[in-house]
């Protein structure tokens, strides 16, 4: 059954937990930095700091909203207003994972195209891998997207990506992967989400998500999502395929995406985690 729980200090809400509260922080405007730099040909990843000694390995599946030249000439066909959304990309979870790798003296891998185009953090074979309708926006250039368009994106773009992954997950036999993701505070016609942050997580593999939660947790103005907003199971996605499957320890960050809108935003947050992660793993 689902529940709720309060913690002495931090609130954490439980999977499935109907939350009322409001977190009493104000909305930040998003800053859209996906397209600020010189692309060179279509590449399907950016690593920065492969060179680092760190165990981390932190992730950013969702940190672009560029739609490749080659795809609908670079256009899915929906407003800017709506390619700048969630929808296309994790709002400020690129910048919050740039700082982080910094942070931790760890590599970082993010990808470099948008979740619409076709979204790295499904299997192949999920039927949401390319969307057509996302959060009441029909996505024209994928509307007639057959299997072949599909498999041109990933060979283009989802799978070097996860070779790249995989490259960079398996360089230390101790790799402690950290997924960084943003959710949108309102979905159109649901409730508000009051959470601050959120840690998902297989049942599969707790070991590093439970005892994260718990650190957090004593943070006493944080709202804490505990596989919220959604649960962190999903099988043939990126944790499942680089870190389930192999017995890699892991945890799903989701920041809540009105709190890192800028990048001075994205710093503070990497600031406040980076060393609760490392003291959550020292004390493992």
């Amino acid at each position: 059954m689902a529940q709720s729980a309060a913690s002495r200090n931090g609130r954490i809400w439980r999977a499935g937990a109907v939350p009322v509260a409001k977190s009493g922080i104000g909305p930040q405007r998003p800053v859209n930095r996906a397209n600020e730099r010189e692309r060179v040909g279509n590449l399907a990843v950016r690593i920065e700091g492969e060179e680092r000694r760190g165990r981390w390995l932190v992730t950013c599946d969702h940190a672009s909203n560029h739609v490749p030249d080659w795809v609908g000439g670079g256009d899915l066909g929906i407003p800017a207003e709506d390619m700048a959304r969630h929808i296309a990309w994790d709002v400020g979870a690129a910048g919050v994972a740039s700082e982080l790798g910094k942070l931790l003296d760890c590599p970082v891998i993010l990808s470099d195209f948008s979740r619409l185009v076709i979204d790295p953090n499904r299997g192949e074979d999920d039927p949401t891998l390319v969307m057509k309708l996302y959060d009441g926006t029909i996505i024209p250039a994928n509307r007639h997207a057959g299997a072949e368009e599909v498999e041109r994106r990933l060979d283009r773009l989802y799978r070097p990506y996860h070779a790249a992954y995989a490259r960079l997950a398996a360089l230390r036999p101790d790799r402690v992967i950290v997924a960084m993701h943003s959710f949108t505070p309102c979905l159109r016609g649901r409730a508000e989400r009051p959470w601050h942050v959120g840690v998902l997580y297989s049942h599969l593999d707790e070991r590093f998500s439970r005892p994260l939660i718990a650190r957090l947790a004593q943070e006493q103005d944080l709202c804490i999502g505990d596989n919220e907003p959604y649960s962190g199971h999903l099988p043939g996605d990126a944790i499942d395929r680089h870190a389930l499957r192999l017995g890699r320890m892991n945890t799903l960050i989701e920041v809540r995406n009105d709190l890192i809108g800028t990048p001075e935003a994205q710093a503070h947050w990497a600031a406040r985690l980076a060393p609760i992660l490392t003291e959550v793993l020292e004390g493992m």
